[in-house]
């Protein structure tokens, strides 16, 4: 074994709570921050045997880990090894010079900035502390910094957004030029203040999540941007041997290689084996600090399920997935029947989704699994 070659690390904090995320978040906490940090290297320092000597992709996810304490960061950004793809995700209204500066000198080298919309009124239903003019601005700044690779990530099937208010963000967004953009459909757990408040609505926008989804993809491919997963378009760089614009740490997800997952909730995937720390903040730095790992929650990965997660991930990708070994796991009589609809295309050795397959996604890959 080589040691997986993607390296996840959470940030937790936020300076608040947006009513529609279920991510494992802390809000506040500021003097936390570099006790956390302190833990988080103790938890790579007894993990670093199960990780590549240097590894393609480092992902800094969150909470907001751009409002993590500047020195914390810097001392965490410092104390990895070297990657290829560093990337941090960013909310707009915490980037300023010096956060760019940091990130710039400590190798990062691609940064993701939730726009999530440029509507005012949706902004103020997701609780989006941000306004549209910073994350004009957030981007100017990130580029000044030398930071050449920048992400925006938007939502649509907000409560009370219309059709033109997404052709609005889209135009927002490519007026920008990132080199890539996330466009998610709203998932909002049943249970949540969220789905409380905006249940009626939440269930009109869901019989228009299809037409926006079209409208997305056909707004960004007529841009130039490559569609090469569900809910992710990357520039194509105009002149042969451009760079890959693809997001490199998610691809290794979705092509369904090992990655080591760091921080409170992180996951990890290692061979045959998947486990996640659990989402106590104050258990995970206590069980660190004593020596030990933090608690966790483990899965054995037998062949079955490794293999669904090739086809079912494999399968949002514009590039054919390979059969090679997955032969048994698909339905035969079902995929004929999909090829008879144009929702799927059989190659040599590989399977791939049509444009029309693509647009009904998960759908038609659960129905390929035998």
């Amino acid at each position: 074994m080589t040691g997986a070659r993607h390296l996840y690390v959470h940030l937790p904090f936020c300076s608040s709570r947006c009513g529609y995320c279920d991510f494992v978040t802390v809000v506040g906490r500021h003097g936390e921050h570099a006790r956390y940090v302190e833990a988080v290297l103790r938890e790579l320092a007894l993990e670093r045997p199960l990780l590549a000597e240097r590894p393609e992709t480092i992902y800094f996810g969150g909470g907001t880990p751009s409002l993590t304490d500047h020195a914390a960061l810097a001392r965490l950004l410092a104390a990895l090894p070297d990657a290829d793809d560093v990337t941090v995700e960013a909310n707009p209204e915490t980037v300023t010079p010096d956060l760019a500066g940091l990130l710039s000198r400590n190798r990062v080298n691609r940064v993701s900035i939730g726009a999530q919309t440029f509507n005012m009124h949706l902004l103020d239903v997701l609780d989006r502390r941000a306004r549209p003019d910073d994350v004009r601005r957030a981007v100017q700044v990130v580029r000044d910094a030398g930071i050449d690779n920048i992400s925006l990530d938007l939502i649509y099937g907000i409560p009370g957004q219309e059709p033109s208010d997404v052709s609005r963000d889209l135009a927002e967004a490519l007026a920008l030029e990132p080199e890539h953009i996330s466009a998610y459909e709203l998932e909002a757990k049943p249970g949540t203040r969220f789905t409380h408040a905006h249940g009626a609505e939440l269930e009109r926008q869901a019989d228009a999540m299809e037409s926006y989804f079209e409208h997305v993809v056909e707004t960004l491919t007529a841009a130039g941007y490559r569609w090469y997963e569900t809910a992710n378009f990357c520039r194509r760089e105009p002149h042969p041997g451009g760079r890959d614009l693809r997001a490199k740490h998610n691809l290794g997800y979705w092509l369904g290689r090992d990655y080591l997952g760091l921080g409170v909730g992180a996951v990890s995937t290692i061979e045959n084996r998947r486990w996640r720390n659990a989402p106590s903040l104050a258990r995970y730095m206590a069980e660190l600090e004593r020596g030990g790992r933090p608690p966790r929650e483990h899965e054995e990965l037998g062949v079955d399920i490794r293999d669904a997660e090739r086809v079912m991930l494999g399968l949002r990708l514009d590039e054919p997935l390979s059969l090679l070994g997955l032969e048994d796991r698909l339905d035969e009589r079902e995929l004929a029947r999909l090829a008879r609809g144009g929702l799927v295309a059989r190659g040599d050795g590989t399977l791939a989704l049509t444009s029309r397959g693509r647009f009904l996604g998960g759908g038609v890959t659960a129905r390929l699994l035998a």
